[in-house]
């Protein structure tokens, strides 16, 4: 059993944790179709994608958390829109132009985004949250403990330039439990050229 198996079978890690707000804001404005979240874990992302029409594959490498979202995805009713993938993201072969959708949530994916990007047709999005480096101590009771697997500042906004852009942040949010945690977010599309169409989301 892998660390990650552990974590979901102990509970220590949320069997059901919610998506990122920036996510709920955009949704409505994303492409229909087909989805897929990598580092799915027990199913954040692709859930609720699900729940919001798409047809969605999830990946993971932890048996363990992919059995909690199938579980969940049979408890919501969704289990048909949904299909998971026990595979590891550094060595797995992503199909290109194959998805209107791309979410990764809590996973720095650096060595393999361009791979992650080339899966999105044209005017696909991607959708991107991670912890940060922080200078604040605190920052780094969430997440990973050394710098090695989070973003540095500007590194995933860099990241995602050759896409058009349509939200960038890096803030420091305030966990329900008292402990504080540095996330950078973008939303970005599989589309080029200066005249580009600019979606509407609520402030």
């Amino acid at each position: 059993m892998t660390t990650w198996d552990e974590r979901f079978a102990s509970g220590s890690y949320p069997s059901d944790p919610e998506p990122s707000p920036v996510l709920r804001r955009y949704v409505e404005t994303f492409p229909e179709g087909r989805a897929l979240d990598v580092a799915t874990g027990t199913g954040r992302n692709a859930l609720f994608l699900a729940e919001h029409g798409y047809e969605v594959d999830g990946l993971d490498q932890s048996r363990e958390g992919l059995r909690i979202a199938r579980e969940t995805a049979e408890d919501r009713g969704i289990e048909e829109q949904t299909q998971w993938i026990q595979g590891d993201v550094a060595s797995y072969e992503f199909p290109e132009s194959a998805y209107d959708v791309v979410t990764i949530s809590f996973y720095r994916p650096m060595d393999r985004l361009p791979d992650i990007k080339a899966a999105l047709r044209p005017g696909g999005v991607l959708f991107v949250q991670h912890h940060m480096r922080s200078p604040e101590a605190a920052a780094y009771e969430v997440g990973p403990s050394t710098d090695r697997y989070r973003f540095a500042a500007n590194e995933l906004l860099h990241a995602c330039l050759d896409l058009t852009v349509l939200h960038y942040s890096e803030t420091t949010e305030s966990r329900g439990d008292g402990r504080q945690a540095q996330h950078a977010q973008v939303v970005a599309r599989n589309a080029h050229g200066s005249r580009q169409a600019a979606p509407a989301v609520d402030p």
